[in-house]
């Protein structure tokens, strides 16, 4: 997932805004306490993920895959007063520990963290979202994409993670096509030749695509 000299990664880091006390608390705890901690998005992408949030100034957000809530966290500085930032997990182990961060940074009004097949809730969601976060499994990408289409107000944004795959994207990073990887490379073609929206694709962490809806 870095593709970045590790020195320059850290120069980058270190003339980055700090994260917050809860942030590096949830950071910290999930690579102690949890599994697979690289799903984390982290301090880098994770402030990057805020200024877009701040930028926008979103009143309903959305987001597929909350893991243990940093990137939720990030997104949700930006919302605009009475606004509501959706989060959709399926892992329920996790549930307690999110909703004590959640808790933590004053922000159970603000955000509704849905436990479930996204496939299934997405539609039952009555919003217009500013923003939408992919972060879930790569597969349904395209499924997840379709879906929250109509639901963005003209002008917002969709901001799909990991779309380098660390590096698997390009054939010489990879010893096979598996699946996910196929999936990844068929999702950027999709959003890369969507007429609806202007795209780029950012190489910071495992790769954001963000794509604005015309």
């Amino acid at each position: 997932m870095e593709f970045l000299d590790e020195d320059l990664q850290r120069y980058a880091e270190d003339h980055t805004s700090a994260e917050s006390e809860l942030l590096h608390k949830v950071n910290r705890q999930t690579h102690l306490q949890v599994l697979k901690p690289r799903m984390l998005s982290g301090h880098l992408q994770g402030r990057l993920l805020a200024m877009f949030s701040q930028m926008i100034r979103p009143k309903q957000v959305l987001e597929v895959g909350t893991y243990t809530g940093y990137s939720a966290l990030c997104l949700a500085e930006g919302l605009q007063p009475g606004g509501t930032l959706h989060t959709i997990d399926k892992n329920d182990e996790l549930e307690n520990r999110v909703r004590g961060y959640f808790a933590d940074a004053g922000l159970t009004q603000s955000i509704k963290y849905y436990l479930g097949n996204a496939l299934d809730i997405i539609p039952s969601i009555n919003a217009t979202f500013d923003i939408v976060f992919l972060d879930a499994d790569k597969i349904n990408y395209p499924t997840y994409y379709d879906m929250v289409f109509d639901k963005v107000a003209p002008g917002g944004y969709i901001i799909a993670d990991n779309v380098l795959w660390s590096g698997k994207v390009l054939e010489k990073y990879r010893k096979k096509l598996d699946e996910d990887t196929l999936a990844v490379i068929n999702f950027n073609k999709k959003i890369h030749e969507d007429s609806r929206v202007e795209n780029i694709l950012l190489p910071v962490r495992d790769g954001l695509l963000v794509a604005r809806k015309l």
